[in-house]
């Protein structure tokens, strides 16, 4: 069941608080779980993302990093591009976890990328938890508020 209806979106980077924790905790552990196929062996930086459909099937993915620097791949492309090739075109939620818990949010080009698939109200949750027990609470962002001006159809024409 998707949970869009039952959690409001925070703006601005606000701590999230409410009832979908629950739920928000085991997507951003789903993103935790992947990172140990990161291949990074030039940054040693892992990431982790797990993105919701609307029907509540998750797709995960990981960074894998290529000596050409331009070749790597994103944790969230990896994650959309395999929901996208099993035919889904409406997502949630996303989460976004790196091995430091450091809160890391999708990179510009990353967010250009979800842009293309997701509406700006996608909520993206970022892990800021310490270690693999209870930490501190995600940070959730909108996707239309960390990408305000995308690059869209509409502004090719």
């Amino acid at each position: 069941m998707p949970l869009l209806e039952a959690v409001q979106v925070t703006m601005s980077g606000e701590k999230s608080n409410d009832a979908g924790d629950r739920d928000d905790r085991a997507l951003i552990e789903r993103a935790r779980e992947i990172q140990s196929q990161a291949h990074v062996p030039y940054s040693e930086y892992a990431v982790g993302a797990a993105i919701e459909t609307v029907d509540g099937e998750v797709f995960v993915g990981c960074n894998l990093e290529n000596a050409n620097f331009s070749n790597s791949l994103h944790a969230e492309e990896v994650a959309i591009a395999e929901a996208v090739k099993n035919g889904h075109g409406e997502f949630t939620r996303l989460a976004v976890s790196s091995d430091r818990r450091d809160g890391v949010t999708p990179c510009g080009m990353c967010r250009q990328t979800l842009a293309e698939f997701c509406d700006d109200d996608l909520r993206v949750i970022c892990d800021e938890g310490e270690g693999e027990g209870e930490g501190v609470e995600p940070t959730e962002y909108a996707l239309g508020e960390l990408l305000p001006n995308t690059i869209s159809e509409e502004t090719l024409e």
